[in-house]
């Protein structure tokens, strides 16, 4: 088995506040770790993390293959494109699902099948409460008391979660994904509170002579008003971005936190089946199948494309550059950046 790259936790005290700067190295696991691993064991003896790296375990070298080689780029381009390494609050890590149960930490990104995912950890850490994570409404995926996130622990919790679970995220073609946040927040009639919280402040700063209808209900953003938002210096400048258009560097900070499983939402169901499968769940639990009826693809993505600038195409792909470095995503063909 390959030795564990554990990360350590650093303290530094500001104002007040705590802050946290996690550092990987070769190390033993704590006594804490060590204790939490103990309770994770599989039906073969292994922990999560020791199935992923033995190579007996599963049959399925290929697939082990491209997790190996989604966590090689994921580190090669973080050395190359990062070089300074920020402090983490640890409000940095409330995108961070805990499970204890099977020794797990997940990464969620809205609009990467989260609501999925959330349901799933639900079952997973339910005991026995539930079953069939189609049962859960999507709406109880969402209630913060169901599931627990990493910045609810302590200093020493964390540095233990961190060096002993299995750490996962799951990815998405960034600009598919932002056309999948527009769709959903601000097409669909009953997101009245995206529309009230952002469609009223983008209708009045991005749209020439606003009717009063539209700047009181902000129910009709178009996509090109949209983009000239999230590029507008003022918007990030007044408050971070909303977790659904949310870089996925900034949520889940792969350049600090070491993420053993990169999934993708291009392989969904084989991602989501080797995990189950890593981490020993019973065969009863099936990750969701996904509604293809529904879904934002690479063809409509480009559809919402074609009314917008190559200067402001350029920008927007500057704006998700990382994500596309980090996690091995080509430029889209339908961009027209020179």
């Amino acid at each position: 088995m390959r030795r564990s790259r554990a990360p350590r936790l650093a303290l530094a005290a500001g104002l007040g506040s705590l802050l946290l700067v996690l550092f990987y190295f070769q190390s033993s696991l704590s006594p804490a770790s060590e204790d939490l691993r103990s309770t994770w064991q599989g039906k073969a003896g292994r922990s999560p993390l020791q199935a992923l790296y033995d190579s007996d375990q599963f049959e399925q070298s290929s697939l082990q293959a491209v997790h190996q080689q989604r966590r090689e780029m994921l580190s090669n381009m973080c050395s190359r494109y990062t070089r300074k390494r920020r402090l983490l609050r640890p409000d940095d890590l409330r995108h961070l699902v805990v499970d204890d149960t099977h020794g797990l930490l997940y990464c969620y990104v809205p609009k990467v099948a989260c609501t999925n995912w959330k349901r799933v950890m639900m079952v997973l850490t339910g005991q026995g409460k539930y079953q069939d994570p189609l049962e859960i409404p999507a709406h109880e995926a969402h209630v913060p008391s169901n599931l627990r996130t990493l910045s609810e622990y302590s200093v020493a919790e964390i540095n233990a979660r961190l060096r002993a679970s299995l750490k996962f995220v799951f990815v998405r073609e960034p600009l598919e994904r932002l056309v999948s946040a527009y769709r959903n927040k601000f097409t669909l009639s009953y997101n009245t509170a995206f529309h009230k919280r952002y469609g009223t402040k983008i209708v009045r700063r991005h749209r020439p002579q606003p009717s009063q209808r539209a700047l009181e209900r902000g129910d009709d953003v178009r996509f090109e008003e949209f983009v000239y938002y999230l590029l507008d210096p003022r918007t990030q400048q007044e408050e971070p971005f909303n977790e659904h258009w949310e870089r996925v560097h900034s949520l889940c900070h792969p350049c600090i936190i070491h993420y053993d499983v990169v999934g993708k939402y291009e392989t969904l169901a084989e991602d989501a089946k080797y995990i189950l499968q890593l981490v020993g769940a019973d065969a009863s639990v099936k990750f969701p199948a996904s509604s293809k009826t529904t879904r934002t693809t690479d063809d409509m993505t480009a559809q919402f494309f074609q009314d917008i600038s190559p200067f402001y195409q350029r920008r927007l792909f500057n704006l998700y550059k990382m994500d596309y470095l980090l996690f091995n995503y080509s430029i889209p063909s339908y961009l027209r950046l020179r």
